[in-house]
């Protein structure tokens, strides 16, 4: 049971961090006029992107200094999303070890 709780935690985390790749992404293709910014639909894909991933962004954007408009934010949260996986990871093997 508790097994499961890890890996529908590790699962949602890595949901995570590939909507954060697809937004950066995205947001990429926007800055170098790649993708057609006249296109609603696209328009309201990146701005439901922008609002699950701006709570994420806003209190390292409060932390970190302006790098002259380069958002390391998302870079910062990945890491962060990876850190989350890799002690998620510890704790589950420790739990399963013990009760072995």
């Amino acid at each position: 049971m508790v097994s499961a709780l890890f890996d529908i935690a590790d699962f949602l985390l890595a949901i995570l961090g590939w909507i954060i790749i697809g937004q950066v992404i995205l947001s990429w293709l926007f800055a170098f006029g790649v993708l057609n910014t006249s296109s609603q639909g696209l328009r309201s894909f990146v701005e439901a992107l922008d609002r699950i991933t701006a709570p994420l962004y806003r209190p390292i954007r409060k932390v970190m200094p302006d790098f002259g408009g380069i958002d390391f934010s998302p870079l910062v949260v990945l890491i962060l999303i990876q850190i989350l996986r890799m002690l998620l990871d510890g704790a589950q093997s420790s739990l399963t070890y013990s009760t072995v």
